[in-house]
């Protein structure tokens, strides 16, 4: 038995929030909402892109990840961030890892985000 993959990162939102999911994951961060299975509940949203399934649940208990996180790897990290920050998000660094440039933000529900470029070397 072995771990093989990584299915999807699931988050939590407030009940009725889901239009302000879309704007942020959908329209500001680019990721395709996709169909969920009409044997789940139909609140929520589902989202992917590139390879990565961001699953969107309500919480009526709701209360924002202000630690724990997902960390998505982008290919434009400083296009993200000033469309981010247009969008009036702040967008905070954070200690350095080394072969990452990175940042954190937090989504319209008070989620913490990491988005992360690898550092390219000529060499």
């Amino acid at each position: 038995m072995a771990i093989i993959g990584l299915d999807h990162i699931q988050i939590a939102i407030p009940a009725g929030a889901e239009d302000r999911a879309r704007q942020f994951y959908g329209e500001l961060l680019g990721m395709h909402e996709v169909p969920k299975p009409d044997t789940l509940s139909p609140t929520g949203c589902w989202f992917e892109r590139g390879g990565v399934s961001l699953h969107i649940g309500v919480d009526p208990d709701f209360t924002p990840a202000r630690k724990a996180h997902p960390a998505f790897l982008v290919d434009d990290l400083a296009r993200l961030r000033t469309r981010l920050e247009g969008a009036g998000y702040d967008c905070r660094d954070d200690k350095p890892v080394e072969g990452y440039s990175r940042f954190f933000a937090f989504d319209p529900f008070g989620n913490r985000v990491e988005f992360m470029q690898a550092d390219t070397y000529d060499g």
